[in-house]
């Protein structure tokens, strides 16, 4: 679909044509494979020399619908749908990366990444330097001549800190790699990274994207700018032989451009195998029609859950974008459109105990391991979502002992003030 139509629009149209049985609705396919009209055409299929389907590990139609969707909301060449956002992270990773390879990666990382990029991905003999994106030229001293990419969340769990994707697309490109953005806490009603000269952008569908709590999905746009034939990406640049000596960088023709999302398709995917299931892609495009509507509420929503907690007595700090005193405050203001996303993270006084009180009390705000559903969510992260991290590692990262995670719904504001109030009146 043209992207000569405004977001709204493309939120809802953007890859759905009307099929031979004239359905408005996008079709739901539950198969895990499709006939070959003949020899010939699964040869071709195989060969990449004609498109269409050859089994629902590497692509189904309403998948289909989905990356075009996606790709078309953030002015992407084209889009991979993965079964999680955590599998789109790690894909991302070895489809750029093998032994001997390093990523310089920002340390304000959702707990699961962090860990994989701590612990999990040197057992594959890729290294990770994990590095304080406050000031970018920290990420950058750490780049050397192993270097294969650049990855930041464009803003911190979950201290909400904002990066500079201008800045830090500069750098990674002034040492020819990739820049690598989840946007997860932003999607691209707030935030289009590849418009900021960001590469690759990694969202988890199960969050606002979906926005109602319930699948689990990634997907994976491709910018379709960066240039792969550089030598040093030998994955891209070296015959494969898994797939017919297939040189991704050189012998796609009219898919050069899109080499990373093609190879990511065809390698880690193909044989991997954590495919978004069919129906999993269905529900996430019916979230993605309201995006809009729903991310402007919750971004409503957020601020003035900020302003209520910034003046509550029992309340000892507030972080949240939006704020005009908030550290994050002026770069979230030159990046963002429409709003500062809605997350607030904010420490109670007292100790451990009174944040213990506070969750316990909670009545309409649900205590759970999820961010970006339509309702309104609260956890401890060190106790919880980053508890795998040591003690230094949690306070690099930011994450104090009393800090709480919100994730601001869009029920009635006076709703979720009020059981604030309550659950707050607990901890004295």
């Amino acid at each position: 679909m043209s992207n000569r139509y405004g977001f709204n629009t493309l939120a809802l149209h953007a890859g759905a044509g009307v099929d031979e049985t004239n359905s408005r609705g996008v079709p739901l396919h539950r198969t895990s494979s499709y006939v070959f009209k003949s020899t010939t055409h699964a040869a071709d299929l195989f060969a990449l020399r004609e498109p269409g389907n050859i089994y629902t590990r590497m692509m189904n139609p309403t998948q289909g619908v989905l990356e075009e969707r996606m790709a078309a909301l953030e002015g992407g060449g084209g889009a991979l749908a993965l079964a999680s956002g955590t599998a789109a992270v790690f894909y991302s990773v070895i489809n750029i990366c093998g032994r001997g390879d390093e990523v310089v990666s920002a340390n304000n990382l959702y707990g699961g990444t962090y860990t994989m990029f701590d612990s999990i991905l040197p057992e594959l003999g890729i290294n990770a330097s994990l590095e304080s994106p406050l000031d970018p030229a920290n990420l950058e001293r750490a780049i050397n001549e192993h270097t294969r990419m650049l990855f930041t969340e464009v803003i911190g769990n979950p201290v909400l800190d904002v990066a500079n994707i201008g800045a830090l697309s500069e750098i990674a490109h002034r040492y020819h790699i990739p820049l690598v953005v989840d946007s997860t806490f932003t999607t691209p009603y707030l935030f289009r990274p590849l418009e900021h000269g960001a590469d690759v952008v990694i969202h988890s569908l199960t969050k606002w994207l979906g926005g109602h709590g319930t699948g689990i999905g990634g997907i994976v746009v491709d910018g379709g700018n960066f240039d792969w034939t550089d030598p040093k990406f030998r994955l891209f640049n070296e015959p494969d032989p898994s797939y017919h000596g297939l040189r991704y960088a050189h012998d796609l023709g009219e898919l050069n451009p899109l080499a990373f999302i093609t190879r990511m398709r065809l390698v880690p995917l193909r044989n991997l195998g954590a495919c978004i299931s069919p129906d999993n892609a269905w529900i996430f495009l019916q979230g993605i029609e309201t995006l809009p509507l729903r991310m402007q509420r919750h971004c409503d929503n957020a601020m003035g859950v900020a302003r209520y907690l910034s003046d509550h007595p029992a309340v000892k700090w507030v972080r949240y974008p939006g704020l005009e005193k908030d550290p994050a405050h002026e770069m979230a203001s030159r990046q963002f459109e429409n709003g500062f996303g809605g997350m607030v993270v904010f420490g109670i006084n007292g100790d451990r105990t009174a944040g213990e009180k506070f969750i316990d009390g909670l009545d309409l705000i649900s205590h759970l391991a999820n961010v970006g559903d339509a309702k309104t969510l609260a956890i401890h992260p060190a106790s919880t979502t980053h508890s795998q991290l040591t003690e230094d590692q949690q306070l690099q990262g930011g994450i104090t002992p009393d800090l709480i995670r919100m994730s601001v719904g869009i029920e009635s504001i006076e709703d979720i003030q009020g059981d604030l109030a309550q659950a707050l009146d607990k901890t004295k």
